[in-house]
């Protein structure tokens, strides 16, 4: 891990920007000629860099375009786009001209997508395919306040209101567009209405202003220093608060390069070909790469294996006492044969020149963590929410402490309240709920304090760990409660389960429905004498047998009662556009016990405990 210190920073602080756009502007007067920006060209099939004085003169043609629209400061504008160049001129067009953006996930079910334009009243949509907009007006919902639907491939339909337009023929043609108006200075106006994930029913709009996110990115960097020649890779989704103010916005307060990742399938290539020195990400990408290692370790000959382990345990040893928890030891005289045999190979995956890998979104597990760590991959677990825009607390590389996501960042308070609720107070916290004062109540309290839903601990040096959810919380029939996350970390570390979701509520004991990986599944079935095919092991009962033995041994460090005693095998992955998963992929618990009551029935056949079937239903 190493650190340059003689590099120097160039950091924009929020009273200078005052705004998001304002920020962008300095930048521009700052670093005209750096690198800003890398998109691949799929016309020319080559990555293109643009400057930021480029970036500068595409985002006044669109903010010319956006004028042309009518709007008043503080209308709403929606932005259903992949990450990329486009997403961020159509942002910084419509900050310039004071209006409030609204991002929208391009995963989103259609009839999610309609009641986010409706109650947000977004009076302008962008968005890459015109068919999407026709499944979005199938949904019922009244969208008279789009007056325009901007697209950005394929050609524009027809249609009576001439609302569908392509965006060439959309944008204001090239040229010098005249000098912009000048843009809003007031940091505390709303700059976005970011809506959450909806697990537990209709998404709520979280309003954040200019002031949120700029002291969020700023205070981040006072916990990880970042320079004007790092890079980061861009591919969690842009409508993700964390992408956002991390990926997006801090990288402009810096100076720093956002190179915008194809896609996750080809993240891997892109990884080599533009080597990041910093990734945002949730937990879900770094648990592949973990699989697929732990997977691959079961081809590999006896002496391989072994290598591998002595690696993750002088690696382990010399993170340890870089964090200054130990001395140093002979083994690691082997560090730089172990290195070039392993941990470089890992490292090489993520470009080589990774220095700052964020995961946050989700709980990160310790053993994940410990392992990129051990070969020299330095993984922050981070915490937030939507509504702190996002981030709360974070680990740093000189203070990383696996299985804690860290000290609040500076100028953010902490404290735990009732039921172990952890709840927090800053310059970063939202400004409410959009249309919904019930919702703001509930979750902000007369003196600014944000109840989070989550349950933490703090220890003597102010880290957080965070240790269940309220609503999550499974009460079996005896009384004992059970963090389902936890268990469900425990048991996808498991290469064979694609997913896991842990039922119990007024149950008299836990099980599970489980999704196999199918890429996995097959070779260890074969191994066992086992059916190969997903279809044939649901119902075989060695397979579940199998499975429970499994499940054991990854939960060998809960308590007895938190066991599974049944579980059964689904026929398909749980997904958004299915309905069980929200767009930031996490699960709709009540919606999987509905969709699922004959398999939960199944689980606790002959050991049902009254009213358990209607709690369990009712499960968030």
């Amino acid at each position: 891990m190493e650190e340059t210190v003689e590099k120097t920073t160039d950091y924009i602080e929020p009273g200078e920007a005052g705004t998001l756009h304002r920020l962008f502007l300095e930048r521009v007067r700052r670093s005209p000629d750096a690198p800003a920006y890398r998109q691949y060209d799929y016309a020319h099939q080559s990555w293109r860099t643009y400057t930021w004085r480029e970036t500068a003169e595409a985002v006044r043609r669109w903010q010319a375009t956006l004028a042309r629209e009518g709007l008043q400061r503080g209308d709403t504008v929606a932005v259903m786009l992949p990450n990329g160049w486009p997403w961020v001129l159509f942002d910084q067009a419509a900050l310039a001209l004071g209006l409030v953006v609204v991002p929208l996930y391009t995963s989103d079910r259609p009839d999610n997508v309609a009641y986010i334009l409706e109650d947000s009243g977004a009076r302008v949509l962008i968005l890459e395919q015109a068919e999407t907009w026709q499944a979005i007006q199938r949904g019922g919902h009244r969208l008279n306040a789009v007056q325009r639907v901007v697209v950005t491939q394929g050609v524009a339909p027809a249609d009576s209101r001439g609302t569908v337009v392509a965006l060439e023929a959309w944008l204001a043609p090239e040229g010098d567009p005249g000098d912009p108006p000048e843009p809003p200075r007031d940091g505390h106006a709303l700059a976005s209405i970011v809506y959450t994930s909806g697990s537990t029913g209709r998404p709520k709009g979280v309003m954040l202003s200019h002031r949120n996110m700029l002291e969020n990115a700023y205070a981040g960097l006072q916990r990880i220093a970042i320079y004007p020649d790092d890079l980061f890779l861009s591919f969690l989704p842009l409508s993700h608060t964390l992408e956002r103010t991390i990926g997006y916005y801090l990288p402009i307060m810096t100076g720093s390069t956002v190179a915008y990742a194809r896609s996750v399938p080809d993240l891997p290539e892109d990884l080599a070909t533009h080597r990041p020195t910093a990734l945002v990400s949730v937990p879900r990408i770094y648990e592949r790469v973990y699989g697929r290692i732990q997977e691959g370790l079961k081809a590999k000959s006896g002496l391989a294996r072994a290598l591998f382990h002595s690696a993750v345990r002088v690696g382990w040893h010399r993170y340890q006492r870089g964090q200054g928890l130990c001395g140093w030891h002979p083994r690691e005289l082997a560090w730089p044969l172990l290195h070039r045999l392993v941990a470089g190979k890992v490292t090489a995956r993520l470009g080589g020149r990774v220095r700052v890998a964020i995961s946050g979104g989700a709980p990160l597990s310790r053993e994940v963590a410990q392992l990129f760590l051990s070969l020299g991959v330095p993984v922050l677990e981070g915490y937030g929410l939507t509504e702190s825009s996002p981030v709360i607390s974070v680990n740093t590389l000189e203070d990383n402490r696996p299985g804690t996501v860290g000290k609040p960042l500076p100028g953010v308070e902490v404290r735990i309240g009732e039921q172990g609720e952890l709840l927090a107070r800053g310059p970063n916290i939202m400004l409410g709920y959009w249309n919904n004062p019930e919702a703001t109540a509930a979750a902000l309290d007369r003196d600014g304090w944000l109840h989070t839903g989550d349950q933490a601990r703090l220890d003597d040096e102010g880290r957080i760990t965070i240790t269940g959810r309220l609503k999550e919380i499974i009460v079996m029939a005896n009384g004992e409660k059970v963090p389902p996350a936890d268990m469900e970390l425990a048991i996808a570390n498991d290469p064979v389960f694609e997913q896991v979701m842990v039922v119990g509520e007024g149950r008299p004991y836990l099980g599970a429905l489980v999704v196999l990986n199918e890429a996995v599944w097959p070779s260890v079935a074969g191994e066992h004498g086992l059916p190969e095919a997903v279809t044939a092991a649901r119902d075989d009962p060695r397979v579940e047998r199998y499975l429970l033995e499994r499940v054991g041994h990854l939960l060998h460090a809960f308590p007895g009662y938190a066991q599974i005693r049944r579980l059964r095998v689904l026929p398909e992955p749980w997904s958004v556009d299915n309905a069980m998963l929200t767009p930031t992929l996490k699960l709709k618990r009540a919606r999987i016990a509905e969709h699922f009551q004959d398999e939960l029935a199944t689980l606790y056949a002959g050991h049902d405990t009254p009213g358990g079937s209607a709690r369990q239903s009712g499960q968030h």
